[in-house]
């Protein structure tokens, strides 16, 4: 049966039972009809005294065709928390349009392991996108046309930073000109858009900590700088955080969802952890952290990717201390890092299977970096055998750390009971040591070779001179303190999409280093990654369509 089908057979709880659950009253929902809210920021700012319940981490070998099922996994244990009696809540991203109607499809679960309405936390949901994508671009106008006035500010026009969004793939936008025609519709220039899911609007949103800390971090992005002493000019020189907060304020609101079991999920903010930082709000995570003794959250992508950036950037900025790590793999996927070939993964090979493996004992090695417990949470298939089961077991014993078979994706939380009890008993004495990988006083240049070398094997990276000086320049103007958030492929420790396993001793080409002042990270990106993706040559488009019965379908 299809996810879609499956969604649909169950009816979903009024999303005030939902809420009740977590203590949240009627009064503090901004309902979205009957199994969707918001919940109030007021609210939300009268639990802060309240303690923490256990920070729990799922994250994922490297991503290959053949599928790791972190969201999956994410709402498989959140359920089988749930089954077993503890107080759980679950925290994802919400999904970008751009992957939904490209190659991934969305971002919901899958099979019996699903958040829903899916269809609308795939598609529209609350707007909030909707309401990124036109923050960015209303300081994309302003921009423009305080250049057209040319407003006191002495801005070059040829130095302008800032890019436009939409949530969409959508490569002829990549690098565009802008203002053409005439002096009627301004000074042209060169400009770009990036998927809505990279916008710096998109971290601010997810990194904000209430509205007053959002409307001081729109007000700090950096828009270009001046003529005379290329001296950084911000969005609040041209009078633009007030407006762009008040689109953004119903966004800031954390979104309240449901699994398929009944689970309470927050599903808020959405950004991409091979060009962004890859977490959903903290807001919601905060929030969650004081409604529940359990919080289940995600990261993109890869453990190197997308956990090494939730520690670095979002546990740093909101003071986080994640209890546990559960990282997800699939037989398919490590025999596909060993280098089986599409259609021959579901096959016994157990030659690939223990040459994969090298991918999953790095990312196992990279977490204990970070002083939290790691447990391997294996996405199981029908298909697997239980040879390839038990030897997958015995090398992560060799790791130290326990292998844990789920079903979740065919049995629901059932099929994750066995992982939820080990998270319980691992957590239970806090021996949880966090700790960041580099201290905030480290040069940028040297947190970036610190995280080559640490998370991806690395020798370390190599720059231009035009690109170093970039470097210097953002050491130098007071920035050298935030943590960097590295851009680049996600099927690879290096910055080769085919160089697969675990490879060793590369280096790290960087591209371009982006300062986000707002979101207080240093964007630095490598090899050919870009932050505006493309379609594939069949996008997931041509199948969604709306029947007759006004239903949608194609959807995944």
């Amino acid at each position: 049966m299809a996810d879609l089908d499956i969604a649909r057979a169950v009816t979903a709880q009024p999303i005030g039972d939902i809420a009740k659950r977590l203590g949240v009253p009627d009064s503090a929902l901004v309902r979205y009809g009957n199994d969707k809210a918001k919940i109030a920021l007021e609210w939300i700012d009268g639990q802060k005294a309240k303690p923490d319940g256990r920070l729990i981490l799922v994250t994922a070998i490297s991503p290959t065709p053949a599928g790791e099922g972190k969201t999956t996994m994410a709402v498989g244990l959140g359920d089988g928390l749930s089954r077993i009696g503890q107080k759980t809540a679950i925290c994802l991203r919400e999904p970008s349009l751009g992957p939904c109607f490209g190659m991934k499809g969305g971002a919901a679960g899958g099979g019996r392991a699903q958040v829903i309405p899916m269809e609308d936390i795939n598609l529209h949901f609350t707007g909030d996108f909707h309401a990124i994508a036109a923050a960015n671009n209303l300081l994309a106008a302003m921009i423009d046309n305080a250049v057209y006035w040319r407003l006191d500010l002495g801005l070059d026009n040829r130095r302008i930073s800032w890019r436009r969004a939409v949530d969409m793939n959508d490569r002829s936008l990549r690098e565009v000109v802008t203002s053409l025609g005439g002096v009627p519709n301004g000074a042209p220039r060169e400009g770009g858009f990036d998927i809505t899911a990279a916008s710096e609007i998109m971290a601010i949103l997810c990194l904000a900590k209430d509205m007053a800390d959002l409307q001081r971090r729109l007000g700090n992005i950096i828009i270009g700088q001046d003529m005379e002493q290329r001296r950084f000019v911000r969005a609040s020189e041209i009078k633009a955080e007030g407006a762009m907060a008040a689109l953004l304020k119903d966004a800031l609101k954390p979104n309240l969802v449901q699994t398929l079991e009944g689970t309470p999920a927050f599903v808020h903010g959405g950004p991409f952890a091979n060009i962004a930082h890859g977490c959903n709000s903290l807001i919601a995570t905060k929030t969650a952290l004081k409604c529940a003794d359990f919080v289940v959250t995600e990261a993109g992508f890869g453990a190197d990717l997308g956990a090494e950036k939730f520690f670095n950037i979002k546990c740093r900025k909101g003071d986080l201390k994640p209890a546990a790590v559960v990282l997800v793999a699939t037989l398919r996927a490590l025999k596909m890092q060993g280098g089986a070939q599409k259609g021959e993964y579901a096959d016994a090979n157990k030659e690939a299977l223990v040459k994969g493996f090298e991918n999953l004992a790095r990312h196992v090695e990279n977490l204990k970096h970070f002083g939290v417990p790691v447990v391997v949470g294996l996405n199981r298939f029908a298909q697997d055998s239980e040879a390839e089961v038990d030897l997958l077991r015995q090398r992560c014993a060799e790791l130290e750390v326990e292998a844990i078979s789920c079903t979740h994706f065919a049995d629901g939380g059932a099929g994750a009971e066995d992982l939820a009890h080990a998270v319980v008993k691992m957590t239970a004495s806090d021996t949880s040591e966090f700790r960041m990988l580099y201290e905030d006083s480290l040069p940028l240049w040297e947190k970036t070779r610190t995280v080559a070398r640490m998370m991806y094997g690395a020798q370390g990276v190599i720059a231009d001179k035009k690109i170093r000086a970039k470097f210097q320049m953002f050491q130098d103007g007071g920035f050298g303190h935030l943590p960097v958030c590295i851009a680049k492929t996600q099927y690879s420790f290096s910055t080769d999409p085919d160089l697969l396993g675990a490879p060793s001793n590369h280096v790290v080409p960087v591209r371009d280093v982006r300062l986000s002042a707002g979101a207080e990270f240093v964007v630095v990106i490598c090899g050919d990654i870009m932050t505006m993706p493309g379609l594939p040559k069949h996008p997931a488009a041509e199948n969604i369509r709306v029947n007759a019965a006004g239903e949608i379908e194609g959807l995944f």
